[in-house]
C-alpha cells in the first residue's frame, strides 16, 4: 500500500490519514503488516497528531499537515563572511518539537571557504563569519570533506592517517564558524531546527592502522582500510556491496557552540557544549537543544554523514558533505539546562558523555530523571523507575574520547493531552 521506504512514507502520509488510518484497530492491523515500515508510519502519525494539537492550540485550521509562519529578521553583524537575504516568509517545514513554533526569519548562505573554516578545533576567539539573530535561518553550502576536502575518492587509507598524524591535537573534521547569535548570554539554550540536509555524490568509511590507535578493535586490525561509496542514488539507498543495500539518513556528525573556557579545542571530544556528538538521529526534522557557554553562543558544524550506526565502532561513519545543510536557530532565554538534548517526533533524547562508557550512561540517566521529575511530574523515585522499564539507553559512539550514551523517551507512552505540555522550554 505505502511501500516500505520511510521517505515514500513521508511523502504519501498526508493522502492517506483518514478515520481508518487514524483509528487504533485498524493502525494496528496495517503496521503488523510487512508490506508497510511500521515504525516510519507510526513516526509520521505521532508527528502529525503533535502539528495538530499545535494548530488547534494556536487557533488554526487543524486539517492542515504544516502550518506555514511568515516572518522576517533583522539583519546580522560579523565580518561579511556570509550572505543574508530577506525573511524566508512561509515555514513548509514540518514542526515536530513541543517548543513554539518560531517564524523562519532572514537567511544567511555561509560557504566553506579558507575564511570560514578551520581544520578541527572549535576556536572560540575566531571572528564571527556573521551575526544572526534568532529564528534565522543558516545555509551552509558545499561543505568540505575531512582534511579541509583533501578526503576524495581514490585516497589510500596510507595518506589519510598520514594528515591524521600531521595534526596532532586537531580533529580530521573541516569545522564550519563561528556563528555569532545576537543576544546570547552563558545559561541560555540554543535550538537548532534541522530543516534539509543533502550530501554530495561520494563518501567514504575507513578505519586506521592498529597502531595509531583509533576505533574500537585497534589491537585486532594491524592494517588500515578505506571503502569509497557512490552517493548519487536517487532511491535514497547506498550499496555496500552487490548483496548490501543501506538506507542513507544524513546529518551532520558534529554541530554546537563553543565549549566552556577561552581556548580552542579539539574537534574530536563532543561535551556539554554538543559538537561531536555522531548520534545518528539528528536527522532532518529534528532539533538540538544545546546550552550557551559565550557571549554570543557561536556555532560551529562540520563531519557530515550520510550514514551511522550507533556506536560508530571503527571511528567512521560514511563520511561526506553536505551540498546544503539547511537549519534554523532559534536563542531560549536562561534555559537552566547543562547538556545537550535532542528531540524528534517520536522521542526526547537526553544526552551524557564521558570518558568512561559507564559515567556517561550515568549522566545520561541522570538527565533523563531531571527531564522526567520536571516535564512528567514524577517524584525522582518514580522517574527512576520509568527510566528502567521503558526509556533505551543507546551507545551514540565510543571512539571519540568522550563516549557518549543518548536515552530514548518514547513520547507514546505520555497521554497526547499531556504531552503537548512537555516542552524543553
Amino acid at each position: 500500500m505505502f511501500g516500505c521506504s520511510e521517505n515514500w512514507v513521508g511523502k504519501r502520509f498526508s493522502h492517506g490519514l483518514t478515520t481508518f488510518l487514524t483509528s487504533e484497530k485498524q493502525r494496528r492491523a496495517l503496521t503488523a503488516r510487512d508490506a508497510l515500515d511500521g515504525d516510519a508510519y507510526e513516526g509520521r502519525y505521532e508527528a502529525w497528531r503533535e502539528r495538530r494539537w499545535h494548530d488547534a492550540a494556536l487557533g488554526l485550521d487543524a486539517s492542515r499537515m504544516a502550518p506555514s509562519d511568515g516572518g522576517a529578521g533583522s539583519s546580522g553583524g560579523g565580518d561579511g563572511g556570509g550572505s543574508g537575504s530577506g525573511g524566508s516568509g512561509d515555514d513548509p517545514y514540518p514542526w515536530t518539537t513541543t517548543t513554539p513554533r518560531v517564524p523562519l526569519g532572514r537567511t544567511w548562505t555561509i560557504p566553506s571557504t579558507h575564511e570560514t573554516v578551520e581544520l578541527g578545533r572549535f576556536d572560540p576567539m575566531r571572528a564571527p563569519i556573521v551575526t544572526i539573530d534568532s529564528g534565522d535561518v543558516l545555509r551552509y553550502v558545499d561543505t568540505w570533506t575531512h582534511f579541509l576536502g583533501a578526503l576524495q575518492p581514490g585516497v589510500p587509507i596510507e595518506a589519510l592517517a598520514a594528515m591524521r598524524l600531521k595534526n596532532k591535537g586537531r580533529g580530521v573534521h573541516s569545522i564550519v564558524g563561528p556563528i555569532a547569535v545576537r543576544g546570547a548570554k552563558s545559561g541560555d539554550l540554543l535550538e537548532v531546527r534541522f530543516l534539509d540536509l543533502r550530501t554530495i555524490d561520494f563518501g567514504a568509511n575507513f578505519h586506521n592502522a592498529g597502531a595509531i590507535g583509533t576505533g574500537s578493535l585497534p589491537d585486532e586490525f594491524a592494517d588500515g582500510h578505506v571503502h569509497y561509496f557512490d552517493l548519487h542514488g536517487a532511491d535514497g539507498y547506498v550499496e555496500f556491496a552487490p548483496h548490501i543495500k543501506l538506507e542513507l539518513r544524513p546529518f551532520q556528525g558534529t554541530f554546537g557552540v563553543a565549549a566552556p573556557g577561552p581556548d580552542p579545542i579539539s574537534s574530536v571530544a563532543p561535551g556539554q557544549h554538543a559538537g561531536n556528538i555522531d548520534v545518528k538521529e539528528m536527522t532532518a526534522g529534528t532539533s538540538l537543544f544545546i546550552p550557551v557557554w559565550h557571549d554570543g553562543a557561536l556555532v560551529f558544524t562540520g563531519d557530515s554523514h550520510a550514514l551511522q550506526g550507533d556506536g560508530e565502532v571503527n571511528i567512521t561513519a560514511i563520511e561526506t558533505a553536505m551540498e546544503e545543510v539547511l537549519v534554523q536557530v532559534i536563542l531560549h532565554s536562561r534555559a537552566g539546562y547543562a547538556w545537550p538534548m535532542i528531540e524528534t517526533a517520536t522521542h526526547w533524547l537526553m544526552l551524557g558523555m564521558d570518558p568512561s562508557l559507564n559515567e556517561a550512561l550515568r549522566i545520561s540517566l541522570r538527565n533523563t530523571i531531571d527531564f522526567l521529575s520536571v516535564q512528567a511530574k514524577l517524584s525522582r523515585d518514580e522517574a527512576y523507575s520509568l527510566a528502567s522499564i521503558a526509556v533505551d539507553f543507546r551507545v551514540s559512539q565510543m571512539v571519540d574520547v568522550n563516549n557518549g550514551i543518548h536515552a530514548m523517551i518514547p513520547k507514546s507512552i505520555f497521554a497526547p493531552d499531556f504531552r503537548a505540555t512537555m516542552s524543553i522550554v
